[in-house]
């Protein structure tokens, strides 16, 4: 689970605000116990308990679930992926942008652990079979084809509001860290409909 975690996290880092990536920061999963409008207080997968500032204008994010029937030419996604004993990329996850994120962490780059993978790109082809199916995937400087199987999860990144933050809603928060080790969110994603954000 954890170099999912950290894959995952490299993709809502291009979403999130660019300090994310020049400020200490932290991120995690649980188990939302309270929010009070102004602070997340999150009981963590490692049995943590921790307290996250909510800005007032900060967007609250959601996923759907979704299929690789979903996925067209054209569209900007996301895959977290591991190089199998066959050479290939195979998916872990792959996430669809929403159309205003388009560019956002765009190429190939190597993320955690050796032969894991992150992609953000345009879909090129998109070619399905019986339970697995193959993402053409181009950018920039280059293209990459990624095998997904029926173990990858695929989702949708969606727009929520603040009444998705509600005690024993699943949720995945990026945030800064104070110098007083106080947390800052700069993106929250919450359960919808019964659909976990990517844990």
């Amino acid at each position: 689970m954890r170099r999912v975690l950290y894959l995952i996290a490299a993709a809502w880092l291009a979403v999130a605000a660019p300090a994310m990536a020049q400020a200490p920061s932290a991120s995690l999963s649980g188990t939302i116990v309270r929010f009070d409008g102004a602070v997340l207080t999150v009981a963590t997968l490692d049995d943590r308990s921790l307290d996250v500032t909510v800005p007032p204008d900060l967007a609250i994010g959601a996923v759907a679930d979704r299929t690789l029937a979903d996925i067209k030419a054209g569209d900007y996604v996301g895959s977290a992926a591991v190089k199998g004993a066959d050479g290939k990329l195979h998916a872990l996850e792959v996430h669809i942008f929403a159309a205003t994120q388009r560019g956002l962490g765009e190429g190939h780059r190597p993320m955690g652990p050796p032969d894991q993978t992150m992609t953000n790109a345009t879909v090129a082809e998109v070619v399905a079979s019986s339970g697995d199916g193959t993402l053409h995937l181009k950018y920039k400087d280059g293209e990459q084809t990624i095998l997904v199987g029926p173990e990858a999860r695929i989702v949708q990144f969606i727009a929520g509001d603040r009444n998705l933050l509600k005690p024993g809603a699943a949720t995945r928060v990026f945030a800064l860290k104070g110098a007083d080790g106080s947390l800052t969110a700069r993106f929250v994603q919450a359960e919808k409909d019964g659909v976990k954000p990517l844990m």
